[in-house]
């Protein structure tokens, strides 16, 4: 089996619908972020406040590749991963990209005042971030879902997909 790349926006349900579908499929779940964090012993938050984003994106370049060479798993991306072509192309060894596809409005009532997401803060900036990064979600992805269904009902229909 071809591993299963989840990418999107922040707040799109990568995570929670990559542990569903890993548990739909009986499957192994990772997440590039998670695997960041646990190399280097830090928070996604403290590498951007520390070394800034050039550095963590070459960390996030890394994990790409690292997990390219995994077999059969769900992988959820960061927000940012698959805006970068080295990171697409990395990536697409041996796995399909799905894009879930949310509605800014529908990620902002999943997020909320969350602390955890410095981007939202200034929501008039995530929209443009939001906007700028969809067409390449598109350009990287295998295959589109609607990602304002439930995290369940998502996984149910990416496991479809891929029977």
């Amino acid at each position: 089996m071809n591993n299963i790349v989840l990418c999107g926006f922040m707040g799109s349900g990568k995570t929670v619908v990559g542990k569903e579908l890993a548990k739909i499929m009986g499957v192994k779940f990772v997440d590039t972020d998670e695997m960041i964090e646990k190399e280097q012993g830090v928070a996604v938050k403290a590498i951007f406040a520390a070394h800034g984003e050039d550095y963590f994106r070459e960390l996030e370049y890394e994990m790409c590749k690292n997990a390219a060479k995994m077999n059969g798993v769900v992988i959820s991306t960061g927000g940012g991963a698959m805006t970068f072509e080295r990171n697409v192309k990395a990536i697409k060894r041996g796995s399909k990209v799905v894009f879930l596809d949310a509605d800014f409005d529908v990620i902002c009532a999943r997020i909320g005042n969350s602390g955890n997401r410095p981007l939202f803060k200034d929501r008039e900036k995530a929209y443009e971030l939001f906007v700028s990064r969809r067409d390449k979600y598109l350009a990287a992805a295998d295959y589109v879902i609607d990602g304002n269904m439930s995290a369940r009902k998502t996984a149910m229909q990416i496991a479809q997909m891929f029977k």
